[in-house]
């Protein structure tokens, strides 16, 4: 027993209250994080909608999410953090419920379109705010705790939404919309802002600096990273838009299918707390490549599932690759940020979230429509694999670049001393989505 609470007190101790506050507003939006897990279900058994214009619709969703990420990164720097995250709550909130009373596809692609663009505005402001409050030493095991919360909260949503939507997909739109209004009043009522005016020169009217979208543009090591991170939710988010139908055409239920997206989220609730002891003191890029892999077999082996038992199965094999890809990236997208451009470079990672997202639903459309289920499922796996090598060959220059920002950053603020650890401490593995992120994403 005592080995327990000393676990769990090196596993939470310590933590900024504000991030507490953050993170149990998480936990409580994606407990109501109903739509976004059974929206192609909707689609197309509810509204009769084809495989290609529910990928449409969710296509939409990214698009909508790529230009909130992009507008909510620049806000989070410009305005704040706080305001950025209330506007973008109450926004999605109500979109939510316009998309639950829309019927013509028109109405619903619009619907999805603006949704997408106000939940996604929260990202960045969120992620630099975790950042700004977080002393980096704590970062790894901030980041798990979170992510912890999001998958609960999602396994605990998939399998109600499934059960909420035999009584009227209406219901989970509601429920979604609610737990988005209290999520913003825990923001409101506990959360003060944490922007910090940086020492660096600014535009006049307190803009961030001058230069910003040059900085990012011409950062390759960075772009480098987010490319990667592109394919990798090129591959994830399938779960979310094929992965039910491919359920579907097997004759399992709705709520089959939701029981077994949640063993994704129960998996994680188990185990993803372990997981920074785990890779504590191993090689980031190592972390990274083995992540890739382990989730392009599990997608692969969806090629071959004809049953939910075998479903659950290659659930779980790409869960074990999100949990060792998800706080790696966390921790090194805060250290490959430079202070002043927080939550722009936050903004311009979940950008790749946001492309995935309006790509891959119509992506795996086409794949499956043209060439097939299980060429599908093999091409996800043969990303998997390219994605692992490339995480080696470009992990080196990553960590360079993280050592670089480190001085540079360290004398920023006396709420977060940036002095980065040691890159053995600053460990590991899968943002979100996220992300989808998250990113597992986004409510």
């Amino acid at each position: 027993m005592r080995t327990v609470r000393s676990w769990f007190r090196d596993t939470t101790g310590g933590l900024p209250r504000t991030f507490w506050y953050l993170w149990t507003g998480t936990l409580i939006n994606r407990l109501g994080s109903f739509v976004l897990v059974f929206l192609a279900i909707y689609l197309t058994q509810e509204r009769g909608f084809s495989p290609t214009q529910a990928g449409l619709v969710l296509g939409l969703w990214g698009v909508g999410g790529a230009v909130g990420t992009t507008v909510g990164g620049t806000l989070t720097d410009r305005w704040g953090r706080r305001p950025t995250l209330l506007t973008a709550h109450l926004g999605a909130a109500t979109m939510m419920l316009a998309l639950g009373f829309a019927r013509p596809l028109w109405a619903v692609a619009t619907g999805a379109l603006l949704l997408g663009m106000f939940a996604e505005a929260a990202r960045p402001a969120f992620g630099a705010m975790m950042i700004d409050v977080v002393p980096d030493k704590d970062r790894l095991r901030a980041f798990s705790l979170n992510y912890w919360a999001i998958n609960l909260g999602f396994a605990c949503a998939a399998v109600l939404a499934g059960f909420a939507a035999q009584a009227g997909y209406l219901l989970l739109f509601v429920v979604d919309a609610a737990t988005t209004v209290v999520t913003a009043l825990i923001i409101f009522t506990r959360v003060k802002e944490t922007r910090r005016v940086s020492a660096a020169p600014a535009s006049p009217g307190g803009a961030a600096p001058v230069g910003a979208l040059r900085t990012i543009a011409t950062d390759r090591v960075f772009l480098g990273f987010v490319a990667l991170n592109l394919f990798a939710a090129l591959v994830f988010l399938q779960h979310i838009s094929m992965l039910p139908i491919a359920m579907g055409d097997s004759g399992l239920s709705p709520a089959t299918y939701g029981s077994v997206i949640a063993l994704n989220g129960v998996l994680i609730v188990v185990g993803q707390l372990f997981v920074p002891r785990l890779i504590r003191g191993r090689s980031r890029s190592h972390v990274l490549a083995l992540a890739s892999l382990v989730m392009g077999v599990g997608f692969g082996l969806t090629a071959f599932a004809d049953a939910a038992w075998f479903y659950g199965l290659t659930v779980l094999i790409w869960t074990l690759g999100e949990m060792l890809n998800s706080p790696s990236n966390a921790t090194l997208i805060a250290e490959l940020s430079p202070d002043r451009l927080r939550g722009r470079y936050q903004g311009a990672f979940s950008l790749s979230w946001q492309i995935a997202g309006a790509v891959a639903p119509i992506l795996g459309g086409l794949v499956r429509e043209r060439a097939g289920n299980t060429e599908l499922w093999l091409g996800c796996a043969a990303i998997g694999a390219l994605m692992a090598v490339a995480h080696l060959v470009s992990g080196p220059a990553r960590e360079r670049r993280a050592a670089q920002l480190r001085p540079a950053t360290q004398p920023v603020t006396p709420v977060t001393a940036v002095r980065q650890p040691a890159p053995q401490s600053a460990e590991a593995a899968a943002t979100a989505p996220a992300e989808p992120v998250a990113a597992h994403t986004p409510s």
